[in-house]
């Protein structure tokens, strides 16, 4: 037999080389201390094979539940995760791994299968959001906080964040690393050209099927008690609120809540969310039960019969539930007439909780307007003031999110930085240690901050009500609403009048085409093409990590024109079937202009040049977009 200490731990030659030995009564310990005599941690090698298209995209792998539910496709990717981790260095053995999700349809069959190959890989302690649900924020905030900090060696998350749930609908997974945030680009990589030369997975098969109805500790110890393994099943609130009540005043929100005349509604979507908001509003704040919506976690998220279609998406196409409460339409207009009263404020989460939608009294705030509303007002939160002053150190966006933020931060001199679309490179900037207390946000109706290293919804909405509370804290003068708030800012910044059309479900190769035809045309595009728009830069987005020196290329193209508009494409790595062209429009007017118009109509003629420069329908064949937002 070889020598035991040559062989590195959790690999496959030390499995093969352990396999007969492992149930055996009177095997003591290999040299690594691993595989011991415990039957329950018998390690079976199953042969397996390459399964196509298992490239993690920016929020991981997302394919139709159905997929994820063939025998092996999950396993496939979980154990080439631990071959990755294994050749990077990560230390598996012994450790704690974080495993949830955001409750959709095969959740629950799915954690008992990553704890499965978690095991055979040697970890010891799991951590596990009671009923198998932990929101993404909160999985950040259990791996930065819980036990005193950083003691998981990472997570799975099993989400598929704002697409639709359901046995017919779609699932996720990504691996989240020791720093709370999603894996880099190299982790990612390595963990698809693993997907595509696998050929075993490992797993303790016997080990029993875990409880996760109940909070408490479940241990299962080896017959000679050299083994144990831990699972710990926990309140998936805790973590998370602990660490936003670090962050705001929760009694001045309180306070603002208690007002008679201020009114507050918040949907989960029958997202993950909804035990959240019952803790944070309720419990905490003191709000009315009354001002929950769809707040009990559903596998199909309410399904085809729910208002939102079962598409637990925060925006004004699938909201519509708290749209029509709150007084705004589908395109974002008031609508009046209403035989309630429509509350100042309403809040939506998507499935996993990681993003958010602001709305005030018929009035929708857009994400990009949000962001900077909150770095311009972030001196009344307490995670980024000290004396009423201003500790932001650095602020960020996606580079698809329009260019509100850039004004706040030239008039403040906050350190700014445009990033591809991805949570990890925001993640990169915080952990530098340069540029903390940080805030960054993307269009995609995601914000956050340095406190965690997701986006993070319910963060984003109690940052609203802090900025609310300090400019309402005298209850005997009128409301200063949402509203109030974001037209103050256009008066001072300018507004960024912005919209998003999505082409979803397009041929991969039609889209890939058209785009490798604009990028073709770098630099060569005729003087005419841009008809009265005079272009300042047409280029292909390119990425240069200041921390690191890494570069990510070919993350969308941009026509930057000399008014401050701007067009840009870029392929989502969000969608299940197909691909999904993203389409961003934006047009600066400036404080002394016309600030009162409805975006859509404001961008149209952006719209148009768009299309034509792209020829989208030509390749695609499509002429109108699946949503605008």
């Amino acid at each position: 037999m070889p020598a035991r200490a040559a062989l590195r731990p959790g690999s496959a030659a030390a499995v093969r080389s352990l396999r007969d030995l492992i149930t055996q009564s009177t095997w003591s310990t290999t040299a690594s201390g691993i595989f011991q005599n415990f039957a329950l941690v018998q390690v079976i090698c199953t042969a397996t094979r390459p399964m196509g298209g298992q490239k993690p995209g920016t929020s991981g792998l997302r394919k139709k539940t159905r997929e994820f539910m063939q025998p092996d496709y999950l396993a496939n990717f979980v154990q080439s995760v631990f071959d990755a981790l294994h050749e990077v260095g990560t230390q598996t053995e012994g450790g704690t791994l974080v495993v949830s999700g955001d409750g959709r349809f095969f959740n629950k069959e799915a954690i008992q299968i990553i704890i499965k190959i978690a095991v055979a890989a040697g970890v010891q302690r799991f951590w596990v959001g009671k009923d198998g649900l932990l929101s993404t924020p909160a999985v950040s905030a259990v791996i930065r906080n819980r036990a005193g900090g950083f003691k998981a060696f990472g997570a799975f998350i099993l989400s598929a964040s704002h697409n639709p749930g359901g046995i017919e609908e779609d699932f996720g997974i990504k691996y989240n690393c020791e720093n709370g945030g999603p894996s880099p680009e190299k982790i990612t990589e390595l963990v698809y050209a693993k997907t595509q030369t696998i050929s075993e997975i490992r797993s303790a098969d016997a080990f029993p099927n875990v409880d996760l109805s109940s909070v408490g500790v479940q241990e299962f110890s080896s017959p000679d008690g050299k083994r144990q393994v831990t699972i710990e099943i926990f309140d998936p609130t805790e973590d998370h609120v602990a660490v936003l009540q670090q962050c705001f005043d929760l009694e001045a929100i309180k306070r603002l809540m208690a007002r008679s005349d201020f009114s507050f509604c918040y949907d989960s979507l029958h997202g993950v969310q909804g035990p959240y908001a019952r803790r944070i509003f309720c419990d905490i704040l003191g709000a009315p039960a009354s001002c929950l919506m769809n707040c009990e976690p559903k596998e199909d998220f309410g399904g085809p019969s729910c208002p939102s279609h079962g598409h637990a998406d925060p925006n004004l196409a699938n909201a519509r539930e708290l749209c029509e409460r709150m007084g705004v339409s589908a395109d974002g207009s008031p609508v009046m007439g209403q035989s309630w009263q429509v509350p100042c404020m309403g809040a939506a989460a998507d499935g996993d909780a990681d993003r958010n939608m602001i709305l005030g009294t018929r009035f929708f705030v857009t994400p990009s307007d949000s962001l900077a509303v909150i770095v311009d007002n972030c001196h009344l939160i307490p995670y980024f003031s000290r004396d009423n002053k201003n500790l932001l150190r650095g602020a960020s966006r996606s580079m698809p999110t329009s260019c509100a933020l850039d004004h706040v931060c030239k008039a403040k001199g906050i350190p700014f930085f445009e990033t591809p679309t991805g949570w990890k490179f925001f993640g990169n900037l915080m952990d530098s240690g340069t540029y903390a207390p940080f805030i960054c946000g993307e269009e995609s109706f995601g914000t956050g901050s340095d406190h965690i290293r997701e986006k993070d919804g319910m963060w984003a909405v109690l940052a609203w009500l802090q900025i609310l509370a300090a400019n309402n804290v005298d209850p005997s003068k009128p409301l200063v609403t949402i509203e109030d708030i974001v037209t103050s800012h256009w008066s001072k910044y300018g507004r960024n009048y912005y919209a998003r059309y999505d082409y979803e479900g397009v041929d991969l190769d039609s889209a890939n085409k058209m785009m490798e035809r604009m990028v073709s045309m770098a630099g060569s595009w005729p003087a005419d093409a841009f008809e009265t728009y005079e272009l300042q830069k047409a280029d292909v987005f390119e990425y240069t990590d200041p921390i690191d020196g890494s570069v990510s290329k070919n993350q969308g193209i941009r026509f930057l024109f000399q008014d401050g508009s701007r067009i840009v494409f870029r392929l989502s790595g969000t969608g299940v079937v197909g691909a999904t062209i993203r389409m961003y429009l934006e047009k600066y007017e400036p404080p002394a202009g016309d600030l009162s118009r409805h975006p859509h109509e404001v961008v149209k003629p952006l719209a148009v040049l768009a299309l034509k420069l792209s020829k989208l329908q030509e390749f695609t064949g499509r002429d109108v977009p699946s949503v605008i937002t």
